[in-house]
């Protein structure tokens, strides 16, 4: 498996390096909350001594109700991304859902993220590895819920044939047997390895349990909070080269997925936590 370098921020992904860690808010709510949110996950990682990459979307376009937060959009949602970035000196992931949001967010983001629902969408697929090879950065690949872990190939080789590249990160974050329930299989996490790429374990979407939110009478998705820890630790033992975790200073009070999140004071005890499965794993 290749290591991915992203050498304007010094950070690399896979082989036996550190573990990387991918973190922040599920949507963008305000600059203030972001840039909170950022300084703190940035300081926990310094202090670990792990790579940090702060995550939110300016846009969740897969929401269970029309009424549902989405976030500030694309332009106001670049700002605040932008503004992270510059104050923090941190890089930058959010995701995708058009192509013509890509060159706008390739010229911020540093990762570029492809939603789960959209990984078979070739032409959506291309045109951001395109992106990306132009400016340097990563892609970061969710596996679709409904795919087994081996057809994930077909994405990774669509992305190879159309720019000659490696700079592509698949992410495991569980499979839908339907009835509101998601099952993350840790073996999936080598299978995907094998394709010769780095894997990310995105920990907090696969504790979700679609449309289940019983605050909101089906018109929500739900989530079991206390999982998240579980399926991060487990991803890690079983090989992940990274981590992607949602934040916030009051879960509860989070405008997507506050049933998913876990709260930003704990962040350190966690990220502490895999640090040490890391090295447990790579020693063994």
């Amino acid at each position: 498996m290749p290591v991915l370098n992203l050498d304007r921020w010094n950070l690399a992904i896979g082989g036996d390096g550190p573990l990387l860690v991918m973190a922040g808010l599920n949507v963008l709510e305000s600059e203030g909350l972001a840039l909170e949110t950022a300084e703190h996950l940035k300081g926990v990682c310094a202090e670990l001594g792990l790579p940090y990459v702060f995550k939110a979307s300016f846009d969740k376009a897969n929401r269970s109700s029309i009424h549902s937060y989405r976030g500030p959009g694309l332009e106001e949602g670049l700002r605040i991304l932008a503004a992270v970035k510059a104050r923090h000196n941190v890089p930058i992931v959010t995701d995708i859902h058009e192509i013509g949001q890509v060159e706008a967010v390739a010229a911020v983001a540093d990762v570029v993220q492809i939603p789960a629902f959209l990984c078979r969408q070739t032409d959506l697929v291309i045109a951001a590895a395109r992106a990306v090879q132009a400016s340097g950065g990563w892609l970061h690949v969710k596996k679709g819920q409904f795919l087994a872990p081996w057809d994930c190939k077909g994405i990774v080789d669509k992305i190879r044939e159309a720019t000659q590249g490696d700079f592509t990160i698949l992410c495991e974050r569980g499979a839908s047997f339907g009835y509101n329930n998601l099952v993350v299989d840790m073996l999936a996490i080598e299978e995907l390895q094998t394709l010769g790429v780095p894997v990310s374990i995105d920990a907090t979407h696969a504790v979700q349990l679609p449309g289940a939110d019983p605050r909101s009478n089906s018109t929500a998705t739900g989530g079991r909070r206390g999982g998240v820890p579980t399926i991060a630790k487990c991803a890690v033992a079983a090989g992940a080269d990274a981590v992607f975790l949602e934040f916030h200073p009051e879960p509860d009070k989070a405008l997507c997925d506050a049933l998913s999140c876990l709260p930003l004071a704990g962040s350190g005890a966690l990220l502490a936590t895999l640090k040490a499965i890391r090295a447990a794993a790579l020693a063994a």
